[in-house]
Order: structure tokens, then sequence, then C-alpha cells
């Protein structure tokens, strides 16, 4: 099974490696437009900001290769929040996969939220082998609003998806490489998927 981890500016793309390396598997990581196209599953990770990240993927054509993925793509952290239509961190048009909107965090709490949190009303497949109310580690100012994607949510300040499905893309709020085994679970599950 070949997976690709996209390589980008904005790419966690070494531990989100380490964590499928934990798993068995050899990921590649790459931007070449062919081997992507190419993988059995592929992985958007993502940590920075979204104008910054989308202007890099515009520019070496990434966004339009992504757009038309056909295999499961799975992004994590600011690689969820780009498959959606807009994000306020830097007024930011995104890959329009997605019909959600990112919003900055604005409340009493610490922000950004960094730390571990609960994940609640889990939808099969990607939550398979996970319980309810399971800790799952975050690090994010914006969150993604509650939509007809959302398979899982967290509370933090307002109730916000932390992981979606649409089609043959999934993404996840939280990092699974940086959350233990309910971690693993996650990614083993996203690696099994039909």
């Amino acid at each position: 099974m070949k997976i690709v981890i996209i390589k980008y500016n904005a790419g966690n793309a070494r531990s989100v490696s380490f964590a499928l390396e934990r798993l068995g598997v050899s990921p590649l990581i790459t931007d070449n437009a062919e081997q992507i196209t190419n993988a059995d599953k592929v992985i958007f990770p993502g940590v920075g900001e979204a104008s910054t990240a989308m202007n890099f993927l515009k520019t070496n054509n990434l966004d339009t290769l992504i757009k038309k993925l056909q295999q499961p793509v799975l992004g994590i952290c600011l690689g969820m929040q780009l498959l959606c239509k807009h994000s306020e961190e830097g007024n930011t048009s995104c890959l329009n996969i997605i019909d959600a909107n990112v919003k900055k965090f604005k409340g009493d709490l610490k922000i950004p939220q960094i730390g571990w949190n609960t994940v609640y009303d889990l939808k099969l497949p990607l939550f398979k082998n996970v319980n309810e109310n399971s800790y799952f580690y975050f690090v994010h100012g914006y969150y993604l609003e509650s939509c007809g994607s959302t398979i899982s949510t967290t509370d933090y300040i307002v109730p916000f998806s932390s992981a979606i499905n649409k089609n043959n893309f999934y993404g996840v709020q939280f990092h699974p490489e940086k959350s233990g085994t309910v971690g693993e679970q996650v990614l083993k599950n996203f690696i099994e998927l039909k």
C-alpha cells in the first residue's frame, strides 16, 4: 500500500510519518503530483497559518490537485481547515471541498486551545474501536463550525467539528500523531478504509 504525506510549507510531515511507521507503514513525503495522484491514501497535514499555506498550495498547483483526488484523503489540523470553504485566519478562501467555514475562537478560555480534550458523537468508520469521549490532543486558535459533514464534536468555548467527512475526504482537528493509542487507532482506521 502506498501512503503519501503531502509536503508543503505548513506540514508537520515528520511527526505524522513517525506515527505511521509505528503502525508498520512507510509513507512517502512528497509534493510530486504523480506520486500523490497514484497513492492509495493521502495525508494532508498542517501546522501554521491558513493564508500562507493556501498561497503556497496555489503557487505549486497543489490546490487543484488535492480537489481532484479520488482516493481517501485525511486532513490534519490546518490540513482539515484548508478543506473548507473559508477561514477567518487571514480572510482566506480555502479548497471549498467541505461547505463550512473556519472561525476564530472568541471567549474567556485560553486561545489557542492547547492540550487534551474529549471527542464525542463519533461516526464510523474513522472512529472504529474508539470510545465516546476519548481524549485527543489539540493545538488550534480557529475552529470549524458544525456542519453536515461533521463526524465528531468537541467543546471548547463552543461545540465545533473535531472531525469531518465528505465522500473520500476526511479531516481531524486534533493531532492523531500526538494522541497516543486512540490517535494511532484513528490513523489505523484511515489506512484500512476501503
